[in-house]
């Protein structure tokens, strides 16, 4: 973690990660801002230096990201795409680090979040998912968490043709659903050992707290609350916090909870690195009606594709591609850019060819690659 001098932290600032006195001890949460007593207690006991794996929050939107993955996003449409997700990352970030202080919320505050993150995705769907997948790289935290979940909910619901009325009580479910995480102990949260029973027991009571925010705190309806309080069931009934079973859990958590495993399994966690989209594709595949609803599942891979948007492949010809469209007839067969050709050329400016491998006859996916390789490369040199 970083070092942060006390002196140079000022009251109301909030950061991205939580900041730590020492490995034991949690100073904020992030979000969270800063108080001016706080500071003088840690002057008072004399403590000089916090610790944190994250910045302080800027009002420029692509300050945590990488410049690697930053540069493939360089058109208006896509740099448009990037303020818009920072900007609702910013607010969402100051809203749940009001929940988490137990500070009142407009259900209006919430709404316009929602509404903007739709408009966001009606006309480039393929470039928010690319720039959630491969230009986030994993390093996410819960706001981000629950943006891109409730940005695949949206995608699920709008491919099984939802009503426009239910779209926006999945996507809002979808963005609130974890909201009972910021009542957890954060030292639980960024625990990286096993959970003792009794912790174990705190994380599994979230979906609760999260339907208690939701239709008390934030006063939305149960057609909200209660997807967010089933998100954590399982189709063979074995989930919780009611192990509920098959249709007797609400379509939209059935959503959810589809979105919201993927999602978990591309991000970083205390306790393991992100897997790369196509390893977690694979064992969405794999879970043969154990936990997801199969045609939530089927509907899930048909949106994002074998290869997500975003992936980062390995052609037969040793080029290295990123996959930019997916087609639900040729499921290995995207349309790729390439981003270093056979040749071993690196196109900088993200100006390499682009290439439809269903057209193409010698050229297909050997397999995929993990695109942090390719940012090291880029900060190597």
């Amino acid at each position: 973690m970083k070092k942060i001098p006390v002196d140079e932290i000022q009251a109301g600032q909030r950061f991205s990660r939580p900041v730590y006195v020492d490995d034991d001890n949690l100073f904020v949460p992030e979000g969270v801002a800063v108080r001016e007593r706080d500071l003088q207690r840690l002057r008072k006991w004399e403590v000089s230096t916090l610790f944190t794996d994250g910045e302080p929050i800027s009002d420029d939107p692509q300050a945590a990201f990488n410049a690697f993955f930053l540069r493939a996003f360089n058109n208006p449409t896509q740099k448009a795409i990037t303020a818009v997700y920072g900007n609702l990352r910013t607010t969402v970030l100051e809203i749940f680090g009001r929940i988490r202080g137990g500070e009142s919320v407009e259900q209006d505050e919430i709404n316009r979040v929602v509404d903007k993150l739709l408009k966001m995705m009606e006309t480039q769907p393929n470039d928010v998912v690319q720039y959630m997948l491969y230009g986030m790289q994993g390093e996410t935290g819960e706001v981000e968490n629950a943006l891109n979940t409730a940005i695949l909910a949206a995608l699920v619901g709008r491919k099984m043709q939802l009503a426009r009325h239910r779209i926006l009580v999945l996507v809002t479910a979808a963005l609130l659903h974890d909201v009972g995480m910021l009542r957890v102990p954060q030292e639980i949260l960024a625990k990286k050992g096993k959970l003792t029973a009794e912790e174990r027991r705190q994380v599994q009571t979230h979906p609760v707290y999260s339907y208690k925010i939701i239709t008390r705190d934030l006063a939305y309806g149960e057609d909200v609350g209660i997807p967010a309080l089933q998100h954590q069931e399982r189709w063979d009934g074995n989930g919780y916090p009611r192990r509920l079973a098959r249709e007797s859990i609400r379509i939209e958590a059935r959503i959810i909870t589809v979105a919201d495993s993927f999602v978990a399994m591309v991000s970083n966690k205390p306790y393991r690195t992100s897997m790369i989209g196509y390893t977690a594709m694979r064992n969405l595949l794999s879970d043969n009606g154990t936990r997801f609803d199969p045609e939530v599942l089927k509907v899930f891979i048909q949106v994002l594709g074998i290869y997500p948007i975003g992936s980062i492949v390995l052609l037969s010809d040793s080029s290295i591609c990123r996959v930019l469209e997916n087609r639900a007839a040729a499921p290995l067969k995207p349309r790729v850019k390439v981003i270093i050709n056979a040749e071993g050329h690196e196109f900088v400016d993200d100006d390499g060819p682009e290439i439809d491998l269903a057209a193409t006859k010698n050229s297909f996916i050997a397999r995929a690659v993990d695109a942090n390789l390719l940012a090291e490369r880029y900060r190597a040199g």
